[in-house]
């Protein structure tokens, strides 16, 4: 292998492979790797500035880069081993003759692979297994908090969001720098990433003493996130669907009349004439600018859902489809979305589609007073996820797709004239910095839910993307069923001590008859139930209305623990070992969490649960309930209905 050092890089060159090894940022290191004549010079997910000084060296058996306390080793035959100080991180799995090997080399296997797919490639980087805990990597519907032993599919989804970095128990924080679709696995015999098609492979590593300091590292090189806006820490309200804005002011008024301050209200879908006009059906919302204004008179902030599906009949298809705007798809009909129409998804990557799509949400929202958008379906969900049969502008989606929800969330963001919040479906590595609030997507109104959900809040705050939220109650759900009631508590619960509080979902059974019929317009879309916190009756209202008063009681912890989220890239809700590296049993734990670094909380996550056991990390706490004091250990707690264990770090 032959080696150049360049200021801050290291080249290493053997047949027809380069691989560039740079400085990235504080203790971290940029990889890429191609057997093209050039790199593509694609920043990706690493597009922030940052102050890097890397030295390169010949030494024994090949070269040596160093950026602080990371080290990278590449053998004179091609593959590469990480360290931090003497303690190795992170190796390539190869099995060659490429020497220094402790494994059978009969079986030709490099660490690097390159699989060729008409100009692209299909990528397989491996590295060798190692002992260590696997978090981040964005939100998966699985319980599994610990992703060591797990098979992730690199994919944007409804409900799942891929966000590819992760951090380890060994003291390190990898990112996949790579938009299109793949995999990730974390065996127990080789961890492995692949690419379906890619020019070629792009990683970042980056070593810290603490989960803290690898958190900062990374979200330096990637983006954090904006200060949130104080006025909209309190409750969200939203259902399926508010269908006139006689429904919505009904809802905000009753709000006002119990007392209850309500900071945000949701219009959901279809309360535009067809998909993809982004414009108020004026036979429903006939006066949005008077709705607006007495919203406002309230004291709540509006909220649109905007969907980024086009209706061949909607009057911005035409001009979107001449000029290039739409997604196009490789073979057949240009169809991607067929949910109560023919549509075509709108391409946020093009940034002419970015501005035209802009320039009709202020023209039809905000210029009526509207505040905050909803970008639903921002995965974009498509009829089947049908990778290979969709292209965008910056390419096909099985190279460039991951990344559609970060550039959707950039063009509202950057052309707001305020501070604002995006709600969202999904999220790539940075959407942070585009002030994506990113919700758990369509998912069961049940207890596995409730627990899988839990895992994903805690994984995608690891992963860099610290605002986030779910469906309270789950979005499927019966409000018949006998237990619903008793899910929505403690979902609820849950819901206050988070990122945000929000209540959503379609809640069934659907007897409600459509306000008119037809094929188009918004009233022939049908409504779920009502989904106000009266909506369950005296006891559960009682138990609802006293958790929107702790919130609020909240609010001035809430506003510190969110400018540390912008200041130092840290998550809102925190695993216990975020707080507690020293402490081995508290990377064992899934089923507690940190809401910033002074409340723990121990949510009641199964049906039936009147008590359970919480571990406290060594130190003094206080209970949030009666005030009891505990040290450290594990403490049994009572935890009837209207009860979910809080403790406050005391010191």
């Amino acid at each position: 292998m032959k080696f150049t050092f360049q200021e801050n890089a290291l080249l290493a060159r053997r047949g027809h492979e380069t691989i560039r090894i740079e400085g990235w940022g504080e203790d971290g290191l940029r990889v890429r790797a191609t057997v093209s004549s050039h790199f593509t010079g694609e920043a990706h997910a690493l597009e922030e500035e940052v102050t890097s000084h890397a030295e390169a060296a010949y030494t024994e058996g090949g070269a040596v880069i160093r950026s602080g306390k990371l080290r990278c080793f590449v053998h004179e035959n091609g593959w590469m081993a990480f360290y931090a100080g003497e303690k190795l991180l992170l190796k390539e799995y190869y099995r060659d003759f490429s020497g220094a090997n402790e494994h059978s080399p009969s079986m030709k296997l490099a660490a690097r692979e390159y699989t060729p797919m008409g100009g692209d490639y299909a990528l397989t980087l491996r590295f060798e297994a190692a002992e260590e805990k696997i978090f981040g990597m964005g939100q998966y519907q699985q319980p599994n908090f610990d992703l060591k032993g797990c098979v992730l599919e690199l994919a944007q989804r409804n409900s799942q969001v891929s966000v590819p970095f992760y951090l380890s128990s060994r003291g390190y924080g990898f990112l996949w720098n790579m938009e299109g679709v793949g995999e990730a696995v974390f065996g127990n015999n080789f961890t492995r990433f692949t690419a379906k098609s890619a020019d070629e492979f792009d990683y970042y590593i980056t070593a810290g003493d603490t989960p803290k300091q690898i958190l900062e590292h990374y979200t330096a090189a990637v983006g954090r996130a904006p200060a949130f806006p104080n006025d909209l820490l309190g409750l969200w309200q939203s259902k399926l669907r508010y269908r006139t804005e006689e429904e919505v002011l009904s809802v905000a008024r009753e709000y006002h009349r119990r007392g209850i301050p309500l900071d945000v209200i949701v219009i959901d879908f279809f309360h535009w004439v067809r998909q993809g006009d982004w414009s108020f059906d004026p036979v429903y919302f006939p006066h949005p600018e008077e709705m607006a204004r007495k919203l406002h008179a309230l004291g709540t902030k509006c909220m649109v859902s905007v969907w980024p599906t086009v209706d061949r009949k909607s009057v911005n298809f035409a001009p979107m489809s001449e000029n290039g705007m739409l997604v196009r798809t490789e073979r057949g009909s240009m169809q991607c979305f067929d949910f109560q129409g023919d549509t075509v998804i709108y391409d946020a990557t093009n940034p002419d589609a970015r501005e035209y799509l802009f320039a009709r949400l202020k023209e039809n929202y905000l210029e009526k007073g509207v505040d905050l958008f909803w970008l639903d379906e921002a995965e974009p969900e498509y009829s089947a996820y049908d990778f290979d049969h969709f292209r965008y502008f910056r390419g096909p989606v099985l190279k460039v797709g991951n990344s559609y929800p970060k550039y959707h969330a950039k063009g509202i963001f950057e052309r707001m004239q305020k501070p604002t919040v995006s709600l969202t479906r999904s999220a790539w590595v940075g959407s942070q910095k585009y002030a994506a609030l990113v919700w758990s997507g369509d998912i069961l109104s049940n207890f596995q839910s409730l627990r899988d959900q839990l895992a994903a809040g805690l994984n995608i705050g690891i992963a860099g993307i610290p605002w986030w939220t779910t469906d309270t109650g789950g979005f499927f759900g019966d409000v018949t069923a006998p237990n619903f009631s008793e899910l929505l508590i403690r979902w609820f619960e849950l819901s206050t001590f988070s990122p945000v509080l929000r209540l959503h979902g379609d809640r069934g059974p659907h007897d409600i008859p459509n306000l008119a019929e037809g094929e188009w317009g918004g009233g022939f879309s049908p409504t779920g139930r009502p989904n106000e916190l009266w909506s369950y009756g005296e006891e559960v209202y009682a138990i609802l209305k006293k958790y929107v008063e702790i919130r609020l009681s909240l609010k001035g912890y809430l506003e510190e623990v969110f400018r540390e989220a912008s200041a130092c890239g840290y998550p809102v809700m925190r695993p216990l070992f975020f707080e507690f590296p020293e402490d081995e049993r508290a990377w064992e734990i899934g089923d507690e969490y940190m809401l910033g670094g002074r409340c723990l909380v121990a949510p009641v996550l199964y049906e039936g649960m009147r008590e359970r056991e919480v571990y406290l990390p060594q130190g003094s706490w206080k209970e949030f309930f009666t005030g009891k004091v505990y040290g450290g250990g594990v403490v049994k707690i009572q935890a009837p209905l209207d009860i979910i264990p809080v403790f406050w770090r005391e010191g």
